[in-house]
């Protein structure tokens, strides 16, 4: 299918099918691991640090992969870029089954952070090359599925699958990793899908891959994405210990659910005002404004404000983080999607990896459980005000043709 019949419905649908089901798989596999971790130490044994990793590592291979990811794109393209990806992300999610030792599990959970982040800065060449006419609704279902992934990776693993394979870990792993290869599949016999230019000629400017560090969108993006993150992973490791604190932990399974919920709920919402928002220049810091509201309530609200407040970060990382992943293809053209969304994603997650992190630094430092939120919150503010000084959604446009979208 070519993209002359981009305008018929019977190709949207197609395409935001296999868009959404991609997108599921850029974190389907990486949260099935918190829910198995018990399960993995009763038969490894695991320090706390290396359990931890178990999440982390991939969120720190997030950043490190997003220029490889970029450099993979522009040599194979973005269809057989994410169609390896999704090789790589099966084979080293079975492949941490052949733990022990320990170390084959830590190598298997890099691997699988690199074929996320391979296929990261994929998805938005994907939408500028599939979606004309529609950029920001076919980024809002890429990231409703990943948002997906992160719900039923962490909430259904325990409940539906791990009894389903008598409590095996290990095949727990290949049920929620084989069906990529499926995937896979698919994308590579749909691979001419947009495929409306000409061959290039010999003199064609070969696909660009190296992120432009020199082009503030690249550290403006990557501030913002990386406060959506921060707040999404900080919040989930540290709700117990802030409860605990608080001496409300038996609140911490209830909270957990609504935060988790309400990032679903968000990337629903998205699918419908995705659009309108990428255009108005009060969106983004109004949505950065509910971050900072909801981090400073669940760190120091009382009760009776704590789950509005979790359930306002929910929403408000969420958008923030659909919202930033929605302008790259709006801004530029395919041939730029890749660098620029690369350098956003390298940006945006190593702050994601590393502001938790230093919360749980100064927690330690301090004592004190909710001080664990500060780097969180000061990430927050900073994401703000670029947000006001930006002017996201003034001038909306690609850069190879200069038209508005």
């Amino acid at each position: 299918m070519t993209a002359t019949a981009a305008g018929g419905l019977g190709y949207r649908i197609g395409v935001l099918a296999l868009l959404w089901v991609t997108g599921l798989y850029l974190r389907l596999p990486m949260l099935v691991a918190p829910p198995l971790a018990p399960a993995i130490a009763a038969e490894i044994d695991l320090s706390q640090v290396q359990l931890g990793a178990l999440t982390t590592l991939p969120v720190l291979m997030l950043a490190l992969g997003a220029v490889p990811g970029a450099f993979a794109i522009s040599r194979l393209g973005p269809v057989l870029t994410v169609a390896l990806a999704l090789v790589l992300v099966t084979a080293a999610s079975i492949g941490r089954g052949l733990a022990p030792p320990a170390s084959m599990l830590m190598l298997m959970t890099a691997l699988l952070g690199l074929g996320v982040a391979l296929m990261q800065p994929a998805l938005p060449v994907l939408v500028a090359r599939w979606c004309p006419g529609f950029l920001a609704l076919g980024s809002a279902v890429y990231m409703n599925g990943l948002l997906m992934g992160e719900f039923v990776g962490g909430g259904l693993t325990l409940p539906w699958v791990l009894p389903a394979v008598d409590g095996d870990w290990r095949a727990a792993l290949a049920v929620w990793s084989l069906p990529a290869l499926l995937v896979a599949a698919v994308l590579v016999a749909c691979r001419g899908i947009g495929a409306t230019r000409a061959p290039a000629s010999a003199g064609a400017p070969r696909p660009l891959w190296n992120a432009p560090w020199g082009d503030a969108r690249v550290w403006r993006f990557g501030i913002v994405l990386g406060a959506a993150s921060a707040g999404f992973f900080g919040t989930n490791a540290y709700l117990g210990p802030v409860l605990d604190a608080r001496g409300e932990g038996a609140r911490l399974a209830d909270m957990l659910f609504w935060f988790n919920a309400t990032q679903v709920a968000g990337s629903l919402l998205m699918l419908v005002v995705a659009r309108a928002l990428s255009r108005r220049r009060w969106a983004a810091p109004a949505i950065a404004t509910a971050v900072v509201l909801g981090v400073a309530g669940v760190g120091f609200g009382g009760s009776t404000l704590f789950l509005p407040a979790v359930v306002l970060l929910g929403l408000g990382t969420c958008m923030q983080l659909i919202l930033m992943v929605s302008l790259v293809p709006q801004l530029v053209g395919e041939r730029e999607a890749g660098p620029l969304a690369a350098g956003m994603f390298a940006v945006g997650y190593l702050l994601g990896f590393a502001v938790p992190l230093a919360g749980g630094v100064v927690a330690d430092l301090t004592g004190t459980p909710q001080a664990a939120l500060l780097p969180i919150g000061v990430l927050a503010v900073l994401a703000l005000a670029v947000a006001l000084g930006a002017g996201f959604g003034q001038g909306v446009r690609l850069s190879t043709s200069g038209g508005t979208r």
